[in-house]
């Protein structure tokens, strides 16, 4: 998908290979479709162009088909709900929409994201979490399976976070997904927690065969409330996802986030090695944060500017 977007030359990349060798070209504008013909990821291959069109030469339409809810990849409700509103305090804006969900293992899901090109990103500060002030989601079911099923998994992640979290409402909507808007079968849920300073944080689950609702309910309940422990700013998911747009910024970001995860070191590994930047990571000297396994990512960018603008 990289190399269409850039008229590049793109050898090695078979599976088998050992390496790659990859020269891009011209970043262009334009409508580019890139098909998965799996349940791979709509959401990996948004993941990996964003930051390349926000430097094209005219705005970009990007049909991505594939899985929009599968495993070992951000479920498209994270990235429109979380990953969305915090990537654009980098200063731009991108339109998200889903024509068609798809699962595994059959895909069949179509995203269509625009955006336009930006001269330059803003550096973000993400170091103030504020309190929690909202919990929300959704539960869903598509295909052959049972609203009922829906309903268990809100009803389950609900009292699990009831346990901890007393005092807020917790509005998980169960949802049945129209016949025409989702291909295949699948279940899953998100769940949401934002806070007064506007910080985003996740939990989510997929359905397989075999598990029953209440245990998908359950993870994504638990996987939130263990987000909302660290102290961090950011959820576990959003701090790799954001280090390639700090990196590419102009100035100095920061972002507050609990243990540093291996894919966030990986992306800090190649983003010092091919643009440059410098990234400092270290324990938060908060005294609130004293007691918890919180951490500081700062990183000065290298103020990439967009040549066609």
């Amino acid at each position: 998908m990289i190399r269409d977007l850039c008229d590049g030359q793109l050898e090695g990349a078979e599976i088998g290979s050992t390496e790659i060798m990859f020269t891009p070209e011209k970043i262009k504008g334009g409508v580019h479709t890139a098909d998965t013909k799996t349940a791979g990821s709509v959401c990996l291959l948004m993941q990996v162009s964003m930051p390349c069109v926000l430097f094209a030469a005219s705005p970009s339409e990007l049909r991505l088909k594939g899985g929009t809810n599968a495993e070992m990849a951000p479920q498209i409700d994270y990235t429109a709900m979380v990953f969305k509103p915090i990537v654009e305090k980098f200063g731009f804006q991108f339109n998200c929409d889903i024509k068609m969900r798809g699962y595994y293992p059959k895909g069949g899901g179509e995203v269509i994201v625009r955006m336009s090109p930006v001269k330059q990103l803003n550096p973000i500060n993400l170091t103030d979490r504020g309190s929690v002030t909202k919990i929300y989601g959704r539960a869903f079911v598509a295909g052959v399976l049972p609203f009922k099923v829906a309903k268990d998994m809100a009803a389950a992640a609900v009292r699990c976070i009831r346990k901890e979290i007393r005092d807020l409402y917790v509005n998980i909507q169960p949802v049945q997904e129209p016949k025409d808007q989702a291909f295949g079968n699948g279940n899953g849920i998100i769940i949401i927690a934002e806070t007064s300073t506007g910080c985003l944080f996740a939990g989510s689950s997929l359905g397989k065969r075999g598990v029953n609702a209440d245990k998908v309910g359950i993870e994504a309940a638990e996987m939130l409330l263990a987000n909302l422990r660290h102290g961090g700013a950011v959820d576990e998911y959003l701090q790799d996802q954001l280090i390639i747009f700090m990196a590419l910024a102009c100035g100095v970001s920061r972002i507050k986030t609990g243990p540093v995860t291996l894919h966030t070191q990986t992306a800090i590994h190649f983003a010092e090695q091919l643009a440059k930047a410098k990234f400092s990571v270290k324990k938060s000297e908060d005294e609130d944060d004293a007691s918890k396994d919180t951490y500081i990512i700062e990183c000065q960018g290298i103020g990439m500017t967009n040549p066609y603008l």
